[in-house]
């Protein structure tokens, strides 16, 4: 049920409107980072509120919105989102991956493949991949636009030099389309080949930061590897989900306190329900 009090969506009509322009402009030009005035929300900067703006902006009454943190349809993060919006608009909710048509997330792609009908906007906390190895802004526009990419590069060989792999974790770095370097939100390695030459469009939101970019549909998106020491994602072999058995999914590790085992069990919880009523467990 919508609350009348607030404007559908929260956000003014104009300020949707400036937000939408910038959204166009982040597709137009796939990994650019676009700058936008980023409003005020009744939740504090970092939290997710870039994200939020773009899904205010973009969702209508017939969207079917689904909201997760780290795959999870049940964190605090998720749900307060999901009911922040529901109040605002009275659209349809859901936790099915599959159901819904426009889908915001914190550090996670879904396991299931996105169609091209649904938006998965990602939530970023430092959008700038330059930012690491140069503070300044206004150096690293410029570095951008003259395709200056080296001091990355030699951070990734700095990491092989010393431990032998590239340590990044999460939001491992990816060119688009052979031009920019973008930082794909803290999304485990895992996540960055979901994002090559994907049918849906992936939209990436930094409040605190004022910024927005996109990867639209069918893009060129690799991530950044040496022909002699290629990328990697994370390996669980040996290991499978304790609830729904799968063992081709990303998985976290729990610490059970009580047998002091180590379990696993699927991040995407949509995911893991799904093997599991299929299986009816």
């Amino acid at each position: 049920m919508r609350n009348e009090a607030y404007n559908f969506a929260f956000l003014d009509e104009g300020s949707k409107r400036e937000i939408r322009r910038c959204t166009l402009k982040a597709v137009a030009i796939p990994g650019y980072q676009v700058p936008f005035g980023s409003r005020e929300l009744p939740i504090g900067r970092g939290w997710g509120t870039g994200g939020i703006q773009l899904t205010l902006s973009l969702i209508g009454l017939d969207e079917v919105l689904k909201v997760i943190d780290q795959g999870s349809d049940e964190s605090v993060n998720a749900v307060n989102i999901k009911k922040f919006v529901g109040m605002c608009t009275g659209v349809k909710t859901t936790t099915s991956t599959r159901e819904a048509t426009l889908i915001q997330s914190r550090h996670r792609i879904p396991e299931i493949p996105l169609r091209n009908d649904q938006i998965l906007v990602l939530q970023v906390p430092i959008p700038e991949p330059l930012r690491i190895v140069e503070p300044k802004e206004e150096v690293t526009k410029k570095m951008h636009a003259e395709k200056d990419y080296a001091p990355i590069w030699l951070q990734l060989y700095e990491s092989i030099v010393k431990y032998d792999k590239v340590t990044i974790g999460a939001d491992y770095p990816v060119i688009v389309e052979n031009r920019y370097i973008m930082k794909p939100s803290p999304i485990p390695k895992f996540d960055n080949p979901k994002l090559n030459d994907s049918e849906c469009l992936y939209l990436f939101g930094a409040g605190r930061e004022k910024k927005i970019y996109a990867v639209p549909p069918h893009t060129k998106v690799e991530s950044l590897a040496f022909e002699d020491v290629p990328f990697e994602v994370e390996h669980f072999e040996g290991r499978c989900c304790r609830l729904c058995g799968s063992t081709n999914t990303y998985l976290d590790e729990i610490f059970d306190a009580q047998t002091g085992e180590r379990l696993y069990q699927c991040s995407d919880t949509s995911y893991c329900r799904e093997v599991r009523q299929s299986h009816g467990k």
